[in-house]
């Protein structure tokens, strides 16, 4: 049983394929073949998955693990989030401009005038592009594109987004956007 400290999302298992146990998955790696080089797969119930065997089939890979040998030990895992230690995937391939989504989730969305519009709470891609859901205290969800235009600079050790409320739809004129007003300790009465 491995219990992961920051897990990253990496395949959704499917249904059965065929009678040997291997599965249809849904892999969220940029080449679904390479779901395998990362090294055991873990459940949030803390199972581990070895993969012994991966191709691909359209928009999925079929997979077959270690220990799932038939069909019906491969119909139990149908619908099962498969995932890995975020320390795991290579930081040194990455662009400048590139990041894994679970590294923009935490971090504050500011403008350039120091006002915060809420968190990032998740990143989604429903297919015409990347959106970041921003929360802020006492506020309703939002999404923004994540663009060029909306996100002006990420810094990750700052754990900030500098972000244009205007290009990212948050005011309709600059005018609009909130004042940066610094929080004071309210007087007791």
């Amino acid at each position: 049983m491995t219990k992961l400290e920051n897990p990253v999302l990496m395949a959704t298992i499917g249904g059965a394929q065929g009678l040997r146990g291997e599965v249809r998955a849904k892999a969220y790696t940029a080449d679904p073949a390479a779901l395998g080089d990362y090294g055991h797969l873990h459940s949030m119930d803390g199972r581990s998955f070895e993969i012994l065997e991966i191709r691909e089939m359209k928009n999925m890979v079929v997979v077959r693990f270690r220990g799932i040998n038939d069909r019906n030990a491969a119909e139990a895992l149908n619908g099962l989030e498969l995932y890995i230690e975020r320390d795991n995937l290579p930081d040194e391939e990455l662009e400048d401009d590139e990041f894994y989504y679970a590294d923009l989730e935490g971090l504050e969305a500011r403008d350039d005038k120091g006002v915060s519009y809420g968190t990032v709470t998740g990143v989604f891609d429903f297919g015409a592009g990347d959106l970041l859901e921003l929360k802020g205290p006492g506020k309703r969800p939002v999404l923004i594109p994540f663009s060029e235009a909306s996100v002006l600079e990420i810094d990750l050790e700052a754990g900030t987004l500098l972000i244009d409320p205007l290009a990212a739809g948050l005011v309709d004129d600059p005018e609009e956007a909130p004042k940066f007003t610094p929080d004071k300790p309210k007087k007791k009465k």
